[in-house]
């Protein structure tokens, strides 16, 4: 206890650069606890140590600037180290847009640190102690929030995804969703700022919390995983990096020997940009796809879908179903467009600064919401393109909750490491939040069959070509966090902004 009382007033004592400093390493540090990496306990300590240092900037003369110089700066390192994988599209062209990426590299993690810098204000309301760490972890948590909404949102690597090292601690987000998941994580990790003063209340609490949390979730884990009778997937990874996209007459050849490899598949999914043309209107591909589907296989594939409308064609990023002919049964028109990558936001003001898209292809047209649609021989499903599943509480159509979710993506932009383990864990997040599997099919990986409560039924790890045949688990019922959405998570905010004022009343007694 006397040694960590003493590295608890080192932290407390850095004043200036050193605690920004400090809080900048200790951010950049937290990052690693997320996929691939996935070592958990540096996103504790390093939100011990931010309390820590927190504590020290309220007590500096100028503490509103020194605190929100400290939050942004903690901010700034985990977007920094965390989003690296940013750089990845603007080396696809370097000859149009490497010169962008210092700027992204730098802006993205910087204009993210803003929250950072927003969620630690509120703490300099209450005196040190127990009260204000409940406080910032209201704060940090009810930020979170504001990033997954604020300017279409990007609610990347949230804190709960640090529990990817814990499958059993995941399950929580069935009861309280990626956000309230996230509020206790952040509580738990503030609170040992709490052992360097000698205090054991609050640690041992979030101690007692989490371990009923991990108890319920190696419950739901011990539970099999049942499958939909008759339904046989087959995911294609057709591992067709960037620089090879315009290779489409080679590229559909590869997709249709893999779709007719050994085995009988009844359903068979490609990825986001798998005819990346306008299959519509593409007659030498329909006939192919006419072929593949006329003995009762169903086919879902992503591709470019292109309304020639005047004055100017509407062009969508979509997911086509066929189920025998070229006429497509349904085809859904992706909702939720990256900005920058598949639309420039305000293009007059950005394109005046030689600021455009990521991306060769005109501005994308947004579709009209997620739907839910029929399937011949399988339950209801909702499709979700790209990153349209890392959006909590927002994955299932206004239809109605379907009986699966086909994600089809290609991360070949997000880099060759962390960015498509990174959206693996979100997609296995979404799964437990709503208690529905989902059939992921991503171009150069990772593809995987994901069961209701998370756990990988059969996978394709990164650049590697080839197939997933899986059955098709079973939905759960509706979970607690499918009933209820975010209100769970609103409720534990006010909770602990009382509890916080509470205790912000009280000096608690030093062990």
């Amino acid at each position: 206890m006397n040694r960590l009382a003493r590295i608890g007033d080192g932290l407390r004592g850095l004043s200036g650069w050193r605690r920004f400093c400090c809080a900048f390493i200790l951010g950049a540090l937290s990052a690693t606890a997320f996929a691939p990496i996935g070592f958990f306990p540096a996103l504790l300590l390093a939100l011990a140590g931010l309390a820590l240092l927190l504590d020290g900037a309220l007590a500096a003369p100028r503490r509103w600037r020194a605190a929100a110089a400290t939050g942004w700066a903690f901010a700034f390192g985990q977007f920094l180290v965390g989003l690296h994988w940013i750089v990845y599209p603007f080396m696809v062209d370097p000859d149009q847009h490497l010169w962008q990426l210092p700027f992204a590299l730098c802006l993205l993690p910087a204009g993210l640190a803003l929250f950072g810098m927003l969620a630690v204000l509120p703490s300099a309301l209450l005196p040190e102690g127990r009260g204000r760490l409940l406080l910032l972890a209201v704060g940090m948590a009810a930020a979170e929030w504001l990033r997954g909404h604020i300017l279409t949102g990007f609610p990347w690597n949230l804190p709960a995804y640090g529990w990817g090292a814990s499958q059993a601690v995941m399950q929580a987000s069935a009861l309280l969703g990626s956000y309230g998941l996230s509020f206790l994580t952040l509580l738990l990790g503030l609170s040992l700022a709490e052992l360097m003063r000698r205090r054991l209340l609050l640690p041992g609490v979030m101690v007692l919390i989490f371990t009923g949390l991990w108890a319920y979730g190696a419950l739901q884990l011990a539970a099999p995983s049942a499958t939909v009778p008759g339904v046989a997937l087959r995911l294609v990874q057709p591992n067709v990096p960037q620089r090879e996209m315009r290779q489409i007459s080679r590229n559909w050849q590869r997709l249709i020997r893999l779709s007719t490899s050994a085995g009988r598949p009844t359903h068979i999914i490609w990825p986001e940009a798998a005819a990346a043309f306008d299959l519509g209107h593409t007659p030498a591909a329909l006939s192919w796809v006419q072929a593949l589907t006329e003995r009762g296989t169903v086919l879902m594939t992503g591709g470019l879908h292109v309304e020639r409308t005047p004055p100017r064609p509407r062009v969508y990023n979509s997911l086509y179903f066929f189920a025998g002919g070229t006429d497509p049964v349904w085809i859904y028109d992706k909702t939720h467009l990256v900005p920058f990558g598949e639309y420039t936001p305000l293009p007059a003001v950005l394109n005046a600064l030689g600021i455009s898209q990521l991306i060769s292809m005109p501005n994308l047209t947004p579709g009209n919401g997620l739907h839910r649609y029929v399937v011949p021989g399988a339950p209801l499903l909702t499709p979700l393109i790209c990153y349209e599943d890392t959006f909590p509480g927002a994955a299932v159509s206004p239809d109605g909750r379907p009986g699966w979710f086909v994600n089809i993506t290609d991360d070949s932009w997000f880099g060759p490491w962390a960015g498509p383990a990174q959206h693996l864990l979100t997609a296995r997040m979404r799964a437990i939040e709503e208690g529905v599997p989902m059939a992921r099919a991503a171009n150069t990986g990772i593809s995987a069959v994901i069961d209701a409560r998370g756990r990988i039924i059969g996978k394709l790890g990164l650049n590697q070509m080839g197939v997933v045949d899986a059955p098709l688990p079973v939905a759960l019922a509706a979970t607690p966090y499918a009933r209820f959405g975010d209100w769970g998570f609103f409720l534990l905010l006010v909770i602990g902004t009382s509890l916080a004022i509470f205790a912000g009343r009280h000096r608690p007694p030093t062990l």
